[in-house]
């Protein structure tokens, strides 16, 4: 089945999502539900922070994401595309071309992107008459501007589209004072928003079995590589790198299961959400790390990455000195964003990186089957 859907776009009345908001974010008094585990017939609701308890009178067949790590969550779990993203760019759906009936065509889907210039209530109460849940963390949305607060929230949600969702990629972001939750502790929350339960039961066990793999292929910590993971500024071309530590987001979920060093954190280095923070090729020459990741660059192949950016500071004066450069060991370092399937496809690929693995580390054939149901 592909997940491509028509350009037409389903105008539907609301299901009657409905919210109470109370506090810090969206929530509802009533906890449990109706209706059997897949296909609940009844309201049924969902707890997660901030939003709280939200409760739904039926499944939600409309959504829109924060990003790539919502929105392959979705597809994992057999839905239909978002129809708005808050940054399409950064969702990365080529990481789908090896996985057997699952594609996602951004063009065809037709799917928006809420940040074109600036970010407005008024596009999300727009969008809200074709949604029936906003999958975001209010307050990721809330601190993206200077001119959100609560108040907007709590006019989107009158609507009746309530907002599910907590920023999990990274944890360098100091309004972030509620609980974290791992890649897959988000993907339940959002598998009991769906009631698509048994889907992520089945990837939890694929993901356990892939996680086996990764630890037979892990060397002694005194044999793996020191990895800097950046964002170039500019792209093409860099100077300078914004610099990204190794933290429990998910955003840097496959080096962490690969066990690398941090070149960063060993060095003191801040890291960029934290306060903005830059690294030149002076610097990155004194930490001189064995690896390094670039981030920015998933829509170039390898090969264009090599012949840009690469090609750059193989001949740069500085750069060229590094021991990464050197040995060839300069890569593209991974999206911002990653759900399920995508972190399978990109713990592959970064175990051939640091590692030199060359055999395939998970079943595609069985990705495919779960998402389109055969499970």
């Amino acid at each position: 089945m592909s997940r491509e859907r028509s350009s037409t776009r389903r105008q539907l009345l609301k299901a009657g999502a409905v919210v109470a908001v109370s506090g810090a974010g969206a929530g509802c008094i009533m906890d449990g539900g109706s209706g059997d585990e897949n296909g609940t017939t009844g309201s049924y609701s969902v707890t997660m922070e901030p939003v709280g308890t939200v409760e739904f009178d039926s499944v939600p067949e409309t959504w829109a994401a924060n990003n790539g790590t919502w929105a392959d969550m979705g597809i994992a779990l057999g839905q239909d595309p978002p129809e708005a993203l808050y940054l399409t760019q950064r969702y990365h759906t080529q990481y789908y071309d090896d996985i057997p009936d699952v594609s996602v065509d951004k063009e065809a889907a037709e799917i928006d992107s809420l940040w074109d210039d600036d970010l407005t209530p008024e596009e999300f109460i727009e969008l809200s008459g074709n949604v029936d849940v906003f999958v975001m963390d209010p307050n990721f949305i809330i601190g993206r501007t200077d001119h959100w607060d609560k108040s907007d929230i709590e006019q989107i949600e009158a609507t009746g589209t309530p907002f599910f969702g907590n920023s999990i990629f990274s944890r360098g972001y100091n309004w972030h004072d509620y609980d974290y939750l791992t890649l897959y502790e988000a993907f339940e929350k959002l598998s009991e928003l769906f009631q698509e339960t048994e889907r992520y039961e089945a990837f939890e066990t694929l993901h356990e079995e892939f996680q086996d793999e990764i630890d037979e292929i892990v060397p002694p910590e005194e044999e793996r590589p020191s990895v800097a993971i950046m964002w170039p500024q500019p792209k093409a071309e860099p100077d300078e790198f914004s610099p990204y530590l190794i933290d429990e987001g998910t955003s840097f979920k496959q080096w962490r299961d690969l066990g690398v060093e941090d070149a960063f954190a060993t060095a003191d280095v801040e890291d960029f959400h934290a306060g903005r923070s830059r690294v030149d090729y002076e610097l990155l020459l004194e930490i001189d790390p064995d690896v390094l990741l670039i981030r920015g660059h998933e829509d170039k192949t390898a090969a264009e990455f090599r012949d840009t950016v690469v090609s750059y500071m193989e001949n740069h004066n500085v750069a060229s000195e590094l021991t990464a450069v050197k040995n060839g060991d300069v890569y593209r370092g991974g999206p911002l964003h990653q759900g399920p399937i995508a972190n399978l496809v990109l713990t592959e690929r970064a175990a051939r990186q640091v590692y030199g693995v060359d055999e395939q580390l998970f079943d595609r054939e069985r990705v495919g089957n779960i998402v389109n149901g055969d499970i």
